[in-house]
Order: structure tokens, then sequence, then C-alpha cells
């Protein structure tokens, strides 16, 4: 066996099982990165909800973390739930646009059911529901369609 057929046998085989393992480690290693910026946008989304929850706490007189509309605000107050409500549904948009898909992996769906979760629990408040049309004027259509869904969902007593 010459020097050249030892090179062409050996070529054969790096051909043979070498190409396809750098085909499926490059797409393990595409998979892997994929889930690390759903990852990252995810916890960027979850720093953004708790900034706005710092807010909701700043502003305690308006009781915002109870399930039931606030009584007799005054105009100041409620010009301030309504910026907190354009702020929240601003985020929800976003992580709507961001994280919903309708093929998703499991973790994905498992992180955007947190995000559902969130939207449930405001869509019970009677205001949230009640501010959502103006709230959702020149939104996203399909996020706009989703809450709109869940808001319905939950106003009606189980």
């Amino acid at each position: 066996m010459s020097l050249l057929d030892l090179w062409q046998i050996t070529a054969n085989i790096v051909t043979v099982f070498g190409l396809p393992l750098a085909i499926y480690t490059f797409v393990l290693e595409q998979r892997k990165e994929r889930e690390n910026e759903d990852e990252e946008v995810y916890q960027l989304l979850s720093d953004a909800y708790i900034d706005f929850l710092k807010l909701v706490l700043k502003h305690s007189d308006l009781k915002l973390r109870t399930q039931r509309a606030t009584p007799d605000l005054t105009d100041e107050q409620r010009e301030r739930m309504q910026v907190l409500f354009e702020i929240l549904i601003s985020l929800f948009e976003r992580a709507y646009l961001t994280a919903y898909h309708d093929d998703m992996t499991p973790n994905q769906r498992r992180r955007w059911l947190s995000w559902d979760d969130f939207m449930r629990e405001w869509c019970r408040r009677d205001d949230f529901r009640s501010a959502l049309p103006n709230l959702l004027q020149g939104e996203d259509a399909d996020f706009a369609e989703y809450i709109r869904v869940i808001a319905m969902t939950e106003a009606t007593p189980e």
C-alpha cells in the first residue's frame, strides 16, 4: 500500500466520521447558543418586571397588588395608575413579541407561562380590564387579541 493510498483511506475515514460529527457539534452549539439567548431575554424581561413592581410599591397608595379595583381615587392617583398600566402593558407586549411563539420548546413554554400568569393576574383587576381598550391602541394586533382573550377569561367568575 502506497502513501497515497493511505492518505486516501484516512481522508475517507475523516469524511465518513469526522464531517457528521462536526455537523452534529455545530448544530448542538447553535442550539445551546439559542437557549442562552432565550434565557438572557427572559432574564432581562424578568428584571424589567421587578423594576415595575418596585414602582408599584413606590405608589402603594394605589393598592395595585390587591385583586380589586381601588375605589375613590383622586385625579392625580388615577393619572399615576394609568401611567403604571401603560408601563405594564408595554412590558407585556415586549414579552409577547420576544418570548411567545406557536412552536415553543419546553423551556420556552415554561418561561412564557410565567408571563401568561402575570397577565392573568393583572387581568383579574376590574380597573386594569376596563383600561385595556385604551391601553391596547396602537399595540401589536396579535398581542392585543391575546390579552383580550385572557381578560375575558379572567373576568368570568369560576
